[in-house]
């Protein structure tokens, strides 16, 4: 199974989604240096019992045009694009980068969320002395996005402890990760990064007792940045479920696949 891509200009950015299926609306949400592709096993397998979309975030994969574009106005794009796609109610799903999209965007725009789910995710950094620090340090890293290329910056991010945990994947599955990361392109990560990072979006942690739906946390046992920010979450929310998975990093769709299914479809039943 490849992907087929349908595509709907918004503003000056032409957004790549995919839509298969039918049923209730699952959303899927990529990570930095990721694309819809990541997400290929799942469709395959949900797509027998909901209407899986993926979107392109600004900056990666097939999703073209100005990428300089800040989490609320992708937002707001999502929900243009939802439109058009007579989306009204959709469980939406994140990982990393798109986690922080989608509950940004259930902030937002919570009349389109049935449920909200979220992996590996943060609702942003809490002062605006660390919003700051962050904003400079993805300066820096856009700039040697830029002046180094793709390749050297995927050498590099694939080096980072965030990601160690990867190396007890399978050589293809490896391959297909790399594979993903090199083909895109340096203006567009360096676009992402610098609009849509972590300082530069809004801190969610004040306000996440006031979201009104069913809220997943996932995260793998491994990730101990990202447990600490899971375990805070799930004390700020007041109707979440949270996942601690075993043997898994930051990537628990990746390292454990089999589980993070189970657990999204449980979740969703």
């Amino acid at each position: 199974m490849s992907l087929t891509y349908k595509y709907h200009v918004i503003d000056k950015t032409t957004y790549a989604y995919t839509d298969r299926g039918d049923g209730d609306v699952l959303v899927l949400l990529h990570g930095f240096t990721g694309t819809s592709a990541t997400w290929l096993p799942f469709i395959k397998q949900w797509e027998e019992n909901y209407r899986v979309v993926t979107v392109d975030l600004p900056g990666h994969g097939k999703t073209t045009g100005d990428a300089h574009i800040s989490m609320q106005t992708v937002s707001s794009h999502l929900s243009r694009l939802f439109d058009y796609l007579e989306i009204e109610k959709c469980h939406l799903l994140g990982y990393s980068m798109g986690g922080r999209t989608a509950l940004s965007f259930a902030m937002w725009y919570p009349l389109y969320i049935e449920t909200l789910i979220l992996e590996s995710a943060s609702p942003g950094l809490h002062t605006e002395e660390e919003r700051t620090e962050r904003i400079e340090k993805d300066t820096l890293l856009a700039k040697r996005l830029v002046d180094d290329g793709v390749k050297a910056f995927v050498d590099f991010w694939e080096m980072i402890p965030l990601f160690q945990t990867q190396n007890k994947l399978s050589e293809q599955m490896k391959e297909n990760i790399r594979a993903e990361r090199l083909s895109q392109s340096a203006e567009g990560l360096a676009a992402s990064l610098t609009s849509m990072g972590t300082g530069s979006q809004p801190s969610w942690w004040d306000q996440l007792d006031e979201l009104n739906v069913s809220i997943c946390l996932i995260v793998g046992a491994e990730d101990e940045k990202f447990v600490r920010l899971n375990e805070q979450m799930d004390m700020h929310c007041h109707n979440s479920v949270y996942h601690l998975v075993p043997e898994a990093g930051h990537a628990v769709h990746l390292e454990q696949p089999e589980l993070f299914s189970e657990i999204v479809e449980q979740f969703i039943k």
